[in-house]
């Protein structure tokens, strides 16, 4: 079958479901094409899209300078793998390192990639550089944490149907409650031999959900304290999503190590970087770690113009401005819903909890609604919906949808 032969909705499920391994359990809308904040189905069909990829997309789908940066780039060359050099990773590294504020950067490919190689970067500075005994080193994560799917990464989660079946597990990791500085403080204190405290500055997959104020600066402070490197998760939450460019940024903090993936790419090419300064990332020597596709010049390139982006469409603040503008707007049905219990979030990364339980299917059932409406979201822990819409969005297109989510939600009162 050809990939340019027209499927119908059904005719492209079908196929996925026979031929695809079946480890997602997608909303059954079946996209064709994407320009800014909209997508189209197969059928024609035009939806806002409220997902955005995760936040992959917060430069809204197929922006012109990223997908030209990709093409032009992919006409000339597109991956020699690091045994040699080429002439588009070293810009890339300047530009992203002068853009955060860093003096290093590692490229690879995927956010669970890029947390990957901040463990490793972790435990490898616990043993040279503050003294840790080999092996020893025990890195602090947080409950409800979603940092990917790797046989690492489930180690620490407690994510049941992510971990189910998939032992033995990694060992090294304290667990810890989210939000809470004594228990963060006890992980600290009482074993020398912790190397790092790795955080989502907000936790996305639980169900956007914003620590206390002044959470993550106390956090910052407490692994000064004891030596102890800072590692901040921003696949989700970095590259403007929340109103800041990073999230740590609505606190002022500055990560031992920054972790960045998904809009890092604009939505268009796999990339994530981790960013650190020399005194940690000098531990890294030629072998130590790789990726034949990290680095490569498609990806160095298309980093680059999504990053211009940002700052040249001032991305971040416009996240600020629609945050506020969609929580006031939701806040005010929540006020007298009984539906919904609450809204919270930053930015334009946002969620509504529904009044049910987390097995139930109300939340599923009102995504169901909201995509025959016209806009795509989709539930997380059972009862959750987050919302997060390019960030290019205009405030008459998010009006526009708040009254497609009000409207959808009222039918379910």
């Amino acid at each position: 079958m050809s990939v340019t032969q027209r499927l119908t909705s059904a005719d492209a499920i079908a196929l996925e479901d026979k031929h695809g391994a079946h480890n997602y359990h997608p909303l059954p809308v079946v996209l064709h094409s994407g320009e800014g904040v909209h997508v189209w189905d197969v059928e024609g069909k035009q939806y806002y899209d409220f997902l955005s990829a995760y936040s992959a997309v917060n430069q809204g789908h197929c922006h012109p300078k990223i997908v030209g940066a990709m093409t032009a780039q992919a006409e000339r060359l597109t991956l020699t793998s690091r045994a040699f050099y080429n002439d588009v990773l070293g810009r890339y590294a300047q530009f992203a390192t002068s853009y955060f504020g860093f003096d290093k950067l590692l490229p690879m490919n995927t956010g669970a990639e890029a947390v990957e190689t901040a463990l490793k970067l972790c435990r490898k500075w616990a043993y040279e550089k503050k003294g840790i005994s080999e092996n020893a080193a025990e890195i602090v994560v947080c409950e409800n944490n979603f940092h990917g799917r790797t046989t690492t990464i489930i180690s620490f989660s407690n994510d049941a149907v992510a971990r189910a079946n998939f032992g033995p597990y990694t060992a090294g990791f304290i667990k810890i409650a989210y939000d809470n500085l004594e228990a963060l403080e006890a992980a600290l204190s009482n074993n020398p031999n912790v190397a790092g405290f790795l955080v989502e500055p907000i936790q996305g997959e639980a169900g956007v959900y914003v620590p206390s104020a002044g959470y993550l600066s106390a956090a910052k402070a407490l692994c000064e304290k004891y030596n102890v490197l800072f590692i901040a998760d921003e696949v989700q939450t970095g590259i403007a999503r929340t109103g800041k460019l990073l999230a740590v940024d609505h606190e002022g903090v500055k990560p031992d190590v920054l972790i960045l993936g998904k809009a890092l790419s604009g939505g268009a090419y796999p990339v994530s970087a981790v960013l650190a300064n020399d005194v940690v990332m000098d531990v890294i020597r030629p072998g130590n770690h790789g990726s034949t596709f990290g680095g490569n010049p498609v990806a160095a390139a298309v980093a680059i113009a999504a990053l211009e982006v940002v700052e040249e469409e001032k991305l971040a603040e416009n996240a600020e401005r629609l945050g506020i503008l969609f929580r006031d707007r939701l806040q005010a049905y929540v006020d007298k819903s009984e539906l919904v219990s609450l809204v919270r979030g930053k930015g334009l990364l946002n969620a509504i909890v529904i009044n049910d339980s987390e097995d139930s299917d109300t939340a599923w059932n009102i995504c169901m609604a909201l995509r025959d409406n016209g806009l795509l979201a989709k539930p997380t822990h059972g009862n959750i919906i987050r919302f997060a819409p390019p960030l290019v969005m205009t405030e008459a297109q998010l009006l526009d949808c708040v009254a497609i989510i009000i409207k959808t939600l009222e039918g379910f009162e």
